[in-house]
């Protein structure tokens, strides 16, 4: 694939997440997959887009200094703006007077003479004069959400919660691209095996402090392993092994996964059951079901029964006591995630913590009665938002006499997280800048009758 012809497709790619909210990492494989990228392509392909859309607000302030009449920019111009004034700011590999030349080459392509001449002027302006100086911004907030490339609301809100300095390394961590974690499939290898074979095979690892199932990958494309081929391993964020850890599934137990796609966890929960009793999986699509009975099937697993129902609904198809294990991973705003999918700070917005955190809450409600006494109920989200978190859990305690926080979730969490700064009365909040892992809550709470 020539230069041009890769630059086209990194465009294409970039209009596409920010218009259709795809998610980067799904339409990035994807891409390459279609397209055959030549390997030594991908690199750069991946870091530019992922790099634009995490700076897009950032590049977005840069671009609007060099426009003294404020026209609207067509989108395929802006992001074309956007994407070669990350290369010039933030990456070193490809020389500017390249940079400028293949983005100049498009606008003539897809625009006008007007176009090209316009690019080629704020491009070399750019490059002539730096980019502004964002210091000089006088409110604290609007600095660190131009420096940070975070909408406004989200700084706001955060500083609200959790006080600046958190919100800072917070949005700062949001721009690096955290280390890949996998799990291995106990049933098939163990662990210390798994890191012995890969470290053979020239893979930098290391052994995950959250489960004993868990393996950092530090260097080497893990999915192009024996291993993960062969349905030994399976990625999941660090952050999320704690789920099945937490839950204390035990063999020949009945659990429930009410919001389950695309099965990471269930397949788990399985893991810790020795693929022995039943996890009856849902989620409300139907279409995202075939992804949890694949997982399933990837990693031989057989006690997950997968089928599309809104969790809300459960007790039409569950009698009430029937399950000895529940876990509601809601559906949240994936504000805990923007590390490994930063289209999302732009698509949310905060009406839509306030809606989701309503749905959690209704989820909770439904859910509980089908739990046996004395039975234990995961509740996550990755997200960072209090309102959809310890806010969501304490609403759901003061309603429901009948559960508690489990006391016996904060001495069983792994040592390595016994002194984070996100445990409080209501869980865990993990940060994404405190251990490397995705933005994360949990916390597990028992039916007392």
């Amino acid at each position: 694939m020539s230069d041009k012809q890769l630059r086209n497709t990194i465009l294409d790619l970039l209009l596409r997440i920010d218009k259709d909210t795809g998610f980067s990492h799904l339409v990035i494989d994807n891409a390459i997959k279609k397209n055959k990228i030549n390997p030594k392509d991908e690199g750069l392909l991946t870091e530019v887009v992922y790099g634009t859309m995490q700076r897009k607000l950032t590049l977005d302030y840069y671009i609007d200094s060099f426009i003294t009449q404020k026209k609207k920019l067509d989108d395929w111009v802006r992001m074309l703006l956007r994407m070669s004034l990350y290369q010039m700011v933030f990456l070193d590999k490809v020389p500017d007077h390249a940079i400028i030349h293949e983005a100049v080459e498009i606008a003539k392509k897809r625009g006008h003479k007007g176009t090209s001449s316009f690019v080629n002027g704020l491009l070399r302006n750019a490059q002539r004069q730096g980019v502004p100086d964002t210091s000089k911004i006088n409110s604290d907030t609007k600095r660190l959400s131009v420096e940070t490339s975070h909408p406004e609301w989200i700084v706001e809100r955060w500083v609200a919660e959790y006080g600046y300095e958190t919100t800072k390394k917070m949005c700062e961590e949001n721009l690096n691209r955290k280390v890949m974690a996998v799990r291995v499939q106990p049933l098939k290898i163990k662990r210390d095996d798994a890191i012995e074979l890969l470290t053979s095979q020239g893979f930098g690892v290391k052994p995950s402090l959250f489960s004993e199932q868990g393996i950092l990958i530090e260097q080497g494309n893990i999915l192009k392993s024996d291993l993960f081929k062969d349905g030994c391993l399976t990625i999941q964020d660090q952050s999320s092994m704690l789920v099945a850890e937490m839950l204390r599934a035990e063999p020949e137990m009945v659990v429930l996964d009410a919001c389950s796609a695309p099965g990471g966890k269930a397949t788990h929960i399985a893991e810790k059951m020795h693929n022995m009793g039943s996890i009856h999986a849902y989620d409300l699509h139907k279409k995202k079901v075939k992804l949890i009975q694949d997982k399933a099937a990837g990693l031989t697993l057989s006690i997950i029964n997968a089928d599309a129902m809104d969790a809300r609904k459960l007790q039409s198809v569950h009698k009430e006591e029937s399950f000895d294990r529940i876990l509601v991973d809601a559906p949240c705003s994936g504000l805990g995630v923007i590390r490994g999918k930063p289209e999302i700070k732009y698509h949310k917005q905060e009406s839509d913590v306030h809606r989701l955190s309503s749905i959690q809450l209704e989820i909770l409600e439904s859910v509980a009665p089908l739990l046996k006494i004395n039975g234990l109920l995961i509740y996550s989200t990755c997200t960072v938002d209090m309102e959809e978190n310890e806010n969501v859990v304490q609403r759901f305690i003061e309603g429901n006499e009948n559960f508690d926080i489990d006391s016996a979730f904060f001495k069983e969490l792994p040592e390595s997280l016994q002194a984070s700064q996100g445990i409080t009365e209501m869980g865990l909040q993990l940060f994404p800048q405190d251990y490397g892992t995705d933005g994360f809550f949990l916390t597990r709470l028992i039916r007392k009758k």
